[in-house]
């Protein structure tokens, strides 16, 4: 694992909140939960490479 990849998702966090409370104080509460949840889901895709690699290294450990 790479520091670099946490240093992105650190960086779609500030993102996502710098956005959602900029959204939360113009009243579009709406937009601010999807930009929210866009984030998440940014984030996961991110991580599911490193779930796999994750896997295939624990296969290869315990001989699957």
């Amino acid at each position: 694992m790479d520091v670099s990849l946490i240093l992105k998702i650190a960086g779609v966090g500030v993102l996502v909140s710098v956005a959602s409370a900029i959204l939360n104080k113009s009243g579009r509460d709406e937009q601010a939960m999807l930009v929210t949840v866009a984030g998440i889901i940014v984030v996961m895709l991110m991580l599911v490479g490193e779930i796999g690699t994750l896997f295939e290294t624990v296969e290869s450990v315990f001989g699957f």
